[in-house]
């Protein structure tokens, strides 16, 4: 090291600000409970194991962020609180009930592009409440003012080929977000966007978040991005997708762009980069799950 460069502090001596901050936070309701939650894949290799006794909690009008290396789990983690998958073990309970398939109570943000291409702006958003059975009036009143709110009321007569990336995204999240879910859920949802971009979105985010009253969960490779957003990072380890740790954020909020450059910042991400990057130590049975991702969609196994 060189000696010039001053040591970093403690990234669990969190500042008198956000420590009295997360008081407050864990003493709101928990939204959402991972409880012992396993996931494992049947393969004609033998089982994956993707997931194994996940346990963490998320409370109302929080900001998780989940990340970890390749094969850990992250999207298996997200697409079984989404209710798309089931898990193999444990359980996920939303408000105390368990979440047994999707539901309207999530809302989901994924990386690609998921706008319906036929239909307009207003139209894309305004599809969950119609599908509701709300009401064409309430639903196109209801998308107008979530338009408004990402900032996108001026394009809601155009189609999503006519947006660029970052703008399909706040429509993405304008959609997620009209059906009133209790939790929204979202896979790297800035990945494919260019640095820029995805800075103004995450600042688009957060803009958003502040005013409504919604808990967060967002998966993200990017460690940066994690520290800049969330409240609580939750960290996991592969082969299998094991918690880690969960890491409190020593970052007042509102965030600002030059918190990307601070002590606390580079401390916290100093500690992400040793977690993300800690040596792996293989069983010596079972199927690891890189083997999966190697192998055809055809050797899973229901």
């Amino acid at each position: 090291m060189n000696p010039t460069t001053p040591a970093l502090p403690d990234y669990l001596n969190l500042s008198e600000t956000v420590r009295e901050r997360m008081a407050r936070l864990k003493e709101r309701e928990v939204v959402l409970e991972v409880r012992n939650m396993g996931k494992k894949f049947k393969t004609r290799r033998g089982d994956v194991t993707a997931l194994n006794d996940i346990n963490f909690k998320t409370h109302r009008r929080e900001l998780v962020c989940v990340i970890g290396p390749s094969g850990c789990g992250k999207s298996t983690l997200i697409r079984i609180l989404a209710g798309l998958e089931s898990a193999t073990s444990g359980e996920v309970l939303l408000d105390d009930k368990p979440v047994t398939g999707p539901g309207s109570e999530r809302g989901m943000v994924f990386q690609g592009y998921t706008l319906f291409p036929w239909l307009t702006v207003k139209k894309n958003v305004m599809f969950g409440p119609e599908m509701n059975q709300r009401g064409s009036f309430t639903a196109e009143r209801e998308a107008r003012q979530w338009l408004e709110l990402v900032g996108l009321e001026k394009f809601a007569d155009v189609y999503p080929h006519q947006l660029s990336g970052g703008m399909k995204q706040r429509v993405a999240i304008a959609r997620a977000l009209v059906n009133q879910p209790r939790i929204l859920l979202m896979d790297e949802p800035f990945g494919a966007l260019d640095a820029q971009t995805r800075l103004k979105m995450q600042t688009h985010l957060l803009e958003i978040w502040k005013n409504i009253d919604i808990t967060i969960l967002f998966i993200t490779h990017d460690l940066d991005e994690a520290i800049f957003l969330a409240d609580r990072i939750l960290v996991l380890k592969a082969n299998p997708g094991e918690v880690a740790e969960m890491i409190e954020v020593n970052l007042e909020r509102p965030r600002r762009v030059e918190d990307l450059t601070s002590a606390a910042f580079m401390a916290t991400k100093a500690r992400l980069t040793e977690l993300i990057h800690a040596p792996v130590v293989e069983p010596d049975d079972g199927v690891q799950l890189h083997l999966l991702r190697m192998t055809d969609i055809s050797d899973v196994v229901e």
